[in-house]
């Protein structure tokens, strides 16, 4: 008795492909373009459609185009699978040489439909490509992490379908597969439905990937500044109060720095905003290599940034606004400028974030006014 008819499985195949392939066009019109592999996706599952509607037509069309073209379709739309990936996780694919491999598979299987016809040495070719293809994109899907439901999604159906298509090799030296993909023979109609979820399935987690991808950024969008990558003034507040009460609970100090550009107007009229703005996003990035990970650096406004240090003494603290002073004076020739910085530590008790801001601006103003390019404790 039948499991499915595989006619039926290749055209639910085909449906449930094309919908999905549908959902990722869509995805790739209304998501950021840095979110990449999602065009390739689609392609690869429309593909496979075109595939599998050659393939279910065995009998109504010349034997070319229900032989061959579906092989070389099929073929092509699993690699187009794995190099959405990759395009994903912003790798080029080697395409020219999958293109080769594919081919060269499609034309062995010409000659044992033609030259030699063998419809198991077809089908062993077919199936050790996918069984390789698969193989790989969920190597290189586990090597990229799996910290998150979607990821672990895909890789869990691609280690299963590469499972699948060894068994599946293995199976046709020892049972008769028959002369044709439309073999009606339960085992044969398993191997289908289960290709057909498995694509279903993929699908499913390559929207949840490109979700969570979108997700990501739209967090970084809201807590970086768009021109330094610095955090924003409002994350930052959100973690100095955090880390005001963290150090009350826990007894470990904490230094906050507010660090104020000098004479940026005058680099702004002198050579211009993109200049002005060259010299900030070089002042974050000189900044940001005397820090630990723990530290927080974002900007406040205009060219006035603010530094969190947990867990951070007076003396360490001190050492610190030193070396950023010393690394952003300005070089022979070289556009930018000199810093004042007013440092300030939380205090143990009863301290406020309006309290630590407002004495690290008065430390900042005693910089300023005493001659800038200078560090002042308040």
């Amino acid at each position: 008795m039948n499991v499915i008819d595989p006619r039926t499985a290749i055209v639910l195949l085909s449906a449930m492909s094309a919908l999905m392939a549908l959902v990722l066009y869509a995805l790739k019109r209304s998501y950021p373009a840095s979110i990449g592999g999602l065009g390739s996706w689609a392609q690869a599952l429309a593909v496979i459609v075109a595939g599998g509607i050659l393939a279910a037509s065995r009998g109504q069309l010349p034997e070319v185009f229900t032989t061959v073209v579906p092989n070389f379709l099929l073929g092509w739309g699993v690699y187009g699978m794995y190099a959405g990936s990759q395009r994903f996780y912003g790798v080029a694919p080697d395409t020219l040489r999958w293109l080769g491999i594919v081919g060269a598979v499609v034309l062995a299987t010409a000659w044992f439909t033609w030259g030699d016809p063998d419809y198991a040495a077809r089908l062993r070719l077919m199936v050790a490509l996918m069984a390789v293809v698969f193989s790989l994109h969920a190597a290189f899907i586990i090597r990229r992490g799996l910290g998150s439901f979607s990821r672990g999604l895909v890789a869990t159906v691609l280690v299963c379908i590469a499972a699948v298509q060894v068994v599946r090799l293995a199976s046709t030296f020892v049972w008769l597969p028959g002369n044709t993909i439309l073999d009606a023979s339960p085992l044969h109609a398993f191997f289908i439905a289960t290709f057909s979820v498995s694509v279903l399935l993929f699908s499913v987690g390559a929207v949840l990937m490109a979700g969570d991808r979108l997700r990501a950024e739209l967090e970084h969008l809201a807590t970086r500044d768009s021109l330094t990558n610095t955090l924003t003034r409002r994350y930052m507040d959100e973690a100095c109060a955090a880390e005001l009460e963290r150090s009350r609970r826990s007894g470990q100090p904490i230094a906050f720095l507010m660090m104020d550009l000098d004479h940026f107007k005058a680099i702004n009229d002198t050579h211009g905003h993109q200049v002005g703005d060259h010299v900030l996003v070089e002042f974050a990035a000189k900044v940001q290599r005397q820090l630990r990970k723990s530290d927080l650096l974002g900007r406040f406004g205009g060219e006035e940034f603010a530094l969190l240090l947990p867990n951070t003494s007076r003396e360490a603290a001190l050492q610190v606004a030193e070396r950023i002073r010393a690394a952003c004076v300005p070089k022979a020739g070289e556009v930018g400028c000199t810093v004042s910085i007013g440092l300030t530590l939380g205090l143990p008790e009863n301290d406020t974030l309006d309290k630590l801001l407002a004495r690290a601006d008065s430390a900042l103003y005693q910089a300023k006014n005493t001659g800038r390019n200078r560090v002042a404790v308040g």
